[in-house]
């Protein structure tokens, strides 16, 4: 099914006013923001921008980045302007190099690599916002298996293949190319998170899941890159990475999976959700939530 062009991203954004509209916080004095996430393809990590802004009271419109106020989750910063006056929102760089953003209101970036590299003269929050999704959707029962979860790259990688081979029914693997609400209950579920997916690894610290991420071929673009900027905010000087061993099983690849500190967590949390709330004071192109379509919605 193809996912590319106008009238079919203005139709994913009708479907999401909809689904925002049951959504008590933008009901209730909820406001409309133009707003840059990755809209190119299905996948979990970029919808989550949209599935969590409408629970603190925004309403994302989607936007190309040139007309967006606000820059939602994921690696984003590279479309963006040296000049550009937005506000960003748990973002971060795709590439470990300097790329300069004087002149936006950063409230919070993934990491303290972003925040170097893009110039930020005073401290953001930190942290990816897909460390609230668990304040926000009930963990699922356990299913007691361990859960891999490849990034699109890698979801026909040979030596991923055998891993999932070996392992047979012992492990369930998640297809990152769906909607937020979905994958994330699949990867909750899992006693532990061997990922590919940066958006894998955030899943697991939110749910308190032991993980460990590791890389293959090909290589993401901008590398390690985004998981060394997301450790950094969440587990200073310590990483979950393991080195992908092909003929290993499962368990050698998880035995040296952990959980983030959930006290850590819970604080970059908080500060995520504080700095959030620092957007209605600002001028970011806002309007109110438009009360007829929550009454058109209701009628239906």
């Amino acid at each position: 099914m193809r996912y590319e062009g106008t009238l079919r991203r203005r139709s994913r954004q009708l479907r999401r006013f909809v689904a925002a509209s049951a959504v008590p916080a933008a009901r209730q004095g909820g406001v409309i923001v133009p707003t840059f996430w990755w809209d190119g393809h299905p996948n979990f990590g970029d919808d989550l921008t949209p599935w969590l802004l409408p629970r603190y009271g925004v309403m994302p419109l989607y936007s190309e980045p040139r007309q967006a106020r606000l820059i939602g989750v994921g690696s984003l910063l590279e479309f963006l302007a040296p000049d550009h006056t937005g506000v960003v929102w748990g973002a971060g760089l795709m590439e470990d190099h300097a790329h300069r953003l004087s002149y936006v209101t950063a409230l919070a970036v993934r990491g303290p690599l972003t925040a170097e590299r893009i110039g930020l003269s005073a401290e953001p929050a930190y942290g990816d916002p897909g460390i609230l999704v668990a304040r926000h959707l009930p963990q699922p029962r356990p299913s007691g298996m361990p859960v891999l979860v490849p990034h699109g790259h890698h979801r026909s990688s040979p030596a991923l293949a055998r891993l999932i081979h070996r392992s047979g029914d012992a492990l369930r693997v998640v297809n990152v190319h769906q909607r937020a609400a979905p994958a994330l209950r699949q990867i909750a579920a899992g006693s532990v998170i061997l990922t590919t997916s940066l958006h894998g690894l955030i899943t697991a610290d939110a749910f308190g899941i032991p993980a460990v991420w590791t890389t293959l071929e090909p290589a993401l673009d901008g590398g390690d890159f985004k998981f060394r900027d997301y450790e950094a905010a969440v587990t200073p000087g310590r990483t979950r990475f393991r080195a992908f061993a092909d003929g290993a099983t499962l368990d050698e690849l998880t035995a040296d999976a952990w959980a983030a500190d959930p006290a850590r967590i819970a604080q970059l949390g908080d500060a995520l959700e504080s700095s959030l709330a620092r957007l209605a004071s600002m001028d970011v192109g806002q309007v109110p939530f438009p009360r007829g379509i929550v009454r058109a919605v209701r009628r239906r």
